[in-house]
């Protein structure tokens, strides 16, 4: 359906319909409030097309390696399977299961869409569940995250698997649907057990301060012992062979950051989600059972981030935790109005989270690269 569209511009043209969709909505939230019917209607409307775009926008990207990451990968693994090839099932077989039995059904561009559709889907369930009529502005949060369109196109299973924890997460209230997607989340990508853990102890456990104190000792921890924890986990044998090897294993260029190291610019970027809870829960008082709990466990995925961040794939730990940043920072503006001027502050919320995606990819990149 895109084939028309440039690959190199491909990304880009995204990001740049984003911007202008961010600073429409920026400008709403200066002339009407949140409850306003044409705001309401906008929101409707705006929400559901953007919706309808990303879908097909990223359903329908051609097959690239170059420009989408392991997208070849996964086209390759799958006209295996639609001639006959055997089942791998040496990682998350679940996925694999899956692939081969869509197979049987669908060529390989239908299962890129109906992957995007189990991506992007249940991003809108969570965001409509939680704030009703407000939907939108947490669905934009989502999808204008840093790390959004990079597994949505090129690590697919892990991207799915986070958005299935979200959606358990929407389950809330109603606790068997919710263990049947984490396990199903887990099954697709055997990473998601970090955060399905640290989910779970957060039951027992909810004192925010508490965790608030790990994650900032952690960077201390994490400056003095240098690789020591990558190499800890990975004799510990944390998770499956292939989460070892994110920990010791030589990066590739393109599934990577583009710099190792400590990542300071990546550590203030966290450390906005951390500061905008404790400023809620402690300062305004912002007592929600639900909230704290994905305040929690972003706590933990992030401090177990900064412990191994100078691993070559850190970026697969961060996004265990990036992707609760959006909702970690926005639920507070859409669940209580705690200012004057609420509406006008989720304008500006949503801004400056987007700036931060477009001036990395655009301006600090010069080119959009898959993390």
């Amino acid at each position: 359906m895109f084939d028309f569209v440039p690959l190199k511009n491909y990304f880009e043209i995204y990001l740049n319909i984003s911007f202008f969709l961010v600073l429409f909505t920026l400008f709403h939230s200066y002339i009407l409030r949140i409850d306003n019917r044409k705001n309401i209607a906008y929101i409707n409307f705006t929400g559901y097309m953007f919706l309808t775009f990303t879908v097909l926008y990223m359903g329908f990207r051609p097959v690239s390696g170059r420009y989408f990451g392991d997208m070849a990968t996964y086209n390759a693994h799958y006209i295996n399977y639609a001639q006959g090839g055997e089942l791998d099932l040496s990682k998350d077989a679940f996925f694999d299961y899956f692939m081969k039995f869509c197979s049987y059904f669908i060529d390989a561009k239908s299962f890129f869409m109906l992957c995007a559709l189990l991506y992007i889907l249940p991003l809108y369930r969570v965001s409509k569940v939680f704030f009703k009529e407000y939907w939108f502005y947490a669905f934009l949060m989502f999808t204008t995250s840093f790390s959004f369109w990079s597994y949505g196109t090129n690590g697919i299973r892990n991207g799915i698997a986070t958005s299935l924890f979200l959606l358990a997460i929407s389950f809330y209230d109603k606790k068997i649907w919710m263990i049947l997607f984490f396990i199903l989340s887990s099954q697709v990508h055997q990473t998601l057990m970090l955060p399905i853990v640290a989910f779970i102890l957060t039951y027992f456990h909810s004192k925010s301060k508490n965790y608030i104190l790990f994650w900032i000792l952690t960077i201390p921890l994490s400056i003095a012992l240098g690789g020591f924890w990558e190499n800890l986990f990975a004799s510990l044998g944390f998770g499956d062979d292939r989460l070892s090897g994110y920990l010791v294993g030589e990066g590739v260029e393109g599934t990577t950051f583009s710099s190792t190291g400590f990542r300071y610019d990546f550590l203030a970027y966290s450390a906005t989600a951390v500061f905008i809870g404790w400023y809620f829960i402690f300062k305004k008082k912002f007592d929600d059972k639900i909230y704290i709990h994905i305040y929690n466990t972003y706590l933990i995925c992030n401090a177990f981030w900064i412990l191994v961040i100078r691993a070559n794939f850190s970026n697969r730990f961060a996004y265990l935790s990036w992707f609760l940043m959006g909702l970690v920072i926005i639920y507070p503006f859409l669940k209580k109005e705690f200012f004057s001027n609420n509406h006008l502050l989720v304008g500006k919320v949503l801004t400056v989270y987007f700036l931060f995606t477009y001036l990395m990819e655009i301006i600090y990149y010069s080119k959009s690269y898959n993390v």
